[in-house]
């Protein structure tokens, strides 16, 4: 497929209603049988397009990704939550329609999202992904990721592990 086909750009508000279904799609291809099903569509039901244009509306940053014209997924990034480490971006979410997915648009998702936060002068990046999803952790190994550390979280209720990966900013973010 040639590249002239794929783009990426910052989400605007007309983006809601497809990043609501990327979102839904993703995290039902994703985390089930990781989450019960039951915490798993409650939370999924919590992002529907309102949730997606008031958070567009607070100036959360999103960059999704286009093929042929057609928005197949997404990334949310911006300042680095565990300020415990060296490292200033941080990319919160990243997820691709299960179609899309093997086929390398996220990794020009994810580059793309480190470009944006080295325009944004943070240096270095990290994203967290549950310890039991092996595709995610397979991806971030893929492109360069450090394991930096483990950790536990409440998820509906569940103690799940938390794996962080790291990139600093000497690493390649083309």
């Amino acid at each position: 497929m040639s590249t002239d086909l794929i783009a990426t750009r910052p989400a605007r508000p007309i983006d809601a209603e497809t990043l609501s279904t990327i979102h839904l799609e993703a995290w039902r291809g994703a985390y089930r049988g990781l989450l019960s099903g039951v915490d798993l569509e409650r939370m999924i039901s919590r992002r529907g397009p309102r949730w997606w244009r008031g958070a567009l509306s607070r100036g959360v940053l999103i960059q999704v990704l286009e093929v042929a014209g057609k928005t197949v997924g997404y990334a949310t990034y911006g300042r680095s939550r565990m300020r415990e480490l060296p490292f200033e971006g941080e990319i919160y979410e990243l997820y691709i329609l299960p179609e899309y997915q093997g086929l390398g648009f996220g990794t020009k998702l994810f580059q793309a999202t480190r470009r944006a936060l080295v325009r944004m002068r943070l240096s270095g990046a990290t994203v967290r992904v549950l310890s039991e999803n092996e595709a995610a952790m397979r991806f971030y190994r893929s492109l360069g990721g450090q394991l930096l550390m483990n950790s536990q979280e409440q998820v509906a209720g569940t103690s799940v592990e938390l794996s962080v990966f790291g990139w600093f900013a000497d690493s390649d973010a083309s």
